[in-house]
């Protein structure tokens, strides 16, 4: 069995979350919940129960776990279906050097704890 390369850019940590998406390029502006499986500088991973779009464009609130906002766009590159939800891969798009600086923060700090 071949493994799988790893291609992400950034190292990606689990983080205990929800997020609420809106699609940008629809009408529509139906929120749904997600649960955040890991983040990283570049994207996220999450779980989520509705049928999101590849290569659609979502804005994000992401609480993070100082209970701050960083609203965000997201670009779902991967979708794979599960048994009961889709796991889905989004990268973060525009995103302002000083929020991406806060997940890289909160990653440094998980790694820290982790190594203890």
């Amino acid at each position: 069995m071949e493994e799988k390369k790893e291609r992400r850019k950034s190292k990606r940590t689990d983080l205990e979350s929800t997020l609420l998406v809106k699609r940008l390029d629809s009408d529509t502006q139906e929120e749904v919940d997600v649960d955040i499986m890991n983040v990283s500088k570049t994207g996220i991973g999450f779980y989520c129960s509705e049928r999101l779009e590849i290569g659609a464009v979502y804005n994000a609130s992401l609480t993070l776990w100082t209970k701050e906002v960083i609203q965000a766009f997201i670009e779902i590159v991967r979708i794979e279906k599960l048994e009961d939800t889709y796991e889905y891969g989004g990268l973060f798009i525009g995103m302002p050097e000083a929020e991406l600086q806060k997940i890289d923060t909160y990653n440094m700090v998980v790694e820290a704890e982790n190594k203890k």
